[in-house]
């Protein structure tokens, strides 16, 4: 396997949890929400294989108006996404092989792992149980197991829902402390005397590390 497909593997194995956080704006429009999840997994295939990483930009930003333009498509092709026999066939046959899995190994297999067991690429593996099974398990963190969720306002336009959606998963993305500044100053509110004191750092410390974050995130977000 060469590097651009090891690299879109993983963007596709990572960001997953996008599909969802969009996906979900679109929920209750006449479409179900397996088709709205395939589509949205086309549009992640599409940012992975044409993302490029030197420019500086995150993956998320990106990567979601591809995925928005492929599940608003679906409502512009009659509201359905059509998936071959074979592919029907191969999905059977993963969600089998995810059982089986699933019994070995105590707890529900990654995508990679699943993937690689059945001898499929990350992306195709992805893009099929897309098709055929409830996708919730797609948002399962490799390492802690764990089920991430992208929460997104109500109301928004597609515009400001991309933003939402690429602006919390650039939060997700920085450190354990830099995170929690982030969200007791932004989410929760408080004041940077107040922030300093649950992290055992000073009203100074807070201050200036916040300058850097919002830098940060203003560069890697466009």
């Amino acid at each position: 396997m060469n590097r651009d497909i090891t690299e879109r593997n993983r963007l596709v194995s990572e960001n997953m949890g996008l599909v969802h956080a969009c996906a979900n704006r679109f929920r209750g429009r006449g479409v179900d929400y397996e088709d709205l999840v395939q589509s949205g997994c086309i549009g992640l295939l599409k940012a992975a294989e044409g993302f490029d990483e030197s420019r500086g930009f995150m993956f998320s930003t990106y990567a979601v108006p591809a995925i928005i333009g492929e599940i608003k498509r679906i409502f512009r092709d009659g509201g359905t996404v059509k998936v071959g026999r074979s592919d029907k066939e191969k999905a059977r046959n993963l969600l089998a092989l995810r059982d089986e899995m699933t019994t070995e190994l105590g707890r529900e297999p990654s995508i990679s792992e699943l993937a690689q067991k059945a001898g499929y690429e990350v992306a195709e593996t992805s893009q099929l149980l897309c098709a055929s099974m409830p996708v919730l398990s797609l948002t399962v963190d490799d390492e802690s197991g764990e089920c991430s969720e992208i929460d997104v306002t109500t109301g928004d336009t597609t515009e400001e829902m991309g933003d939402s959606i690429a602006l919390k998963a650039a939060v997700e993305n920085l450190s354990d402390r830099d995170r929690k500044i982030v969200e007791f100053r932004y989410f929760s509110g408080l004041t940077q005397t107040v922030t300093a004191k649950k992290l055992g750092m000073t009203q100074v410390q807070v201050s200036r590390r916040e300058k850097v974050i919002l830098q940060e995130l203003r560069k890697k977000l466009g």
